[in-house]
């Protein structure tokens, strides 16, 4: 079934995708979860993600009582939410009903400032990578909002070099933010008792750390850091009844592509399976999913946002 998939992906046309729902043994068919990721699957919402598989592995979570704000009650934090991904994802959290913790270091202020206006959320200017930075996030959320639910880790930066060239310090500061920053994060979120209440954490990872991209081994290996942290912290943050997931993300039209050579950008879009680059916001929308209760029974799980690329398919 999984290279029927896989292959049928290939061959639909016109934007169609095609996607699987696997369920483990705690799970059934009409499991909210598994309604859930069907809703989803069917949804323009997941227009980018093409050829994989859900794997559904419990009968947790639950469907919302409005589904035109699956998030209505919660709130959310989002880093590196200046701009991008990041602002993306916090807009659609907001439209979603969150109310919205947008995080980013102090020399994005202005931009910052511009997004939390814009969601009717706070803005925290802070260094993911301080010592005290999940201590600072949850005081924030808890003195400001009265609590915190959903955690999404968005902030991250690329040091891109042949590794025979690569400098210790562009080694460090990539695994410094990229994912050292967030294991403490999530550790000192695991540990607090705001965050139990059916807690949801979303990292974004990347199609490099699946694959390997040439010139970012620094990258890939912090990518593939993020990977194995979320399946590693899933059966933690279980036991309060949370999930933890990642979105993988492929070739995204951002500022930062914006910058690439013509050529090479118009190469990097065709190589998936809908022949285009994907949108910020095609991220944003599987990470509202994901942190959404109708999610509540997937968790340890990377949900690739590629249009099934050819790296890492």
């Amino acid at each position: 079934m999984d290279g029927l998939l896989r292959s049928l992906a290939k061959e639909l046309r016109a934007g169609a995708t095609a996607n699987g729902i696997l369920l483990s043994d705690g799970a059934g068919t009409t499991s909210p979860s598994t309604l859930g990721a069907l809703r989803f699957f069917l949804s323009g919402r997941s227009a980018f993600i093409d050829g994989q598989f859900l794997t559904v592995s419990s009968t947790e979570g639950q469907l919302p009582a409005d589904a035109g704000k699956p998030l209505a009650g919660k709130v959310a934090v989002v880093t590196g939410a200046a701009r991008g991904i990041g602002a993306a994802i916090a807009r659609t959290l907001h439209r979603d009903g969150a109310t919205v913790v947008v995080v980013d270091i102090p020399a994005a202020g202005d931009h910052l400032a511009t997004v939390a206006n814009e969601v009717h959320g706070t803005a925290l200017q802070l260094d993911i990578s301080r010592e005290d930075a999940g201590q600072r996030i949850i005081d924030h959320a808890v003195e400001r909002h009265g609590r915190l639910d959903i955690v999404i880790h968005n902030a991250g930066i690329t040091r891109d070099k042949l590794l025979a060239n690569m400098d210790q310090g562009r080694w460090n500061s990539v695994i410094a933010v990229n994912i050292a920053a967030q294991l403490r994060i999530n550790s000192a979120l695991l540990a607090s008792e705001h965050f139990r209440n059916s807690p949801r954490i979303v990292s974004v990872a990347s199609t490099s750390g699946i694959a390997g991209n040439r010139g970012q081994t620094n990258y890939a290996a912090s990518k593939g850091g993020v990977m194995g942290m979320v399946r590693a912290t899933a059966p933690l943050i279980g036991t309060h009844g949370g999930s933890i997931n990642a979105v993988a993300p492929g070739f995204i039209e951002t500022e930062m592509t914006a910058r690439i050579p013509f050529a090479t950008r118009e190469v990097a879009r065709r190589l998936n399976s809908l022949q285009q680059g994907g949108q910020p916001g095609d991220v944003a929308e599987a990470i509202a999913f994901l942190a959404s209760d109708a999610a509540g029974g997937i968790s340890g799980e990377v949900l690739r946002v590629c249009g099934q690329n050819l790296v890492g398919a």
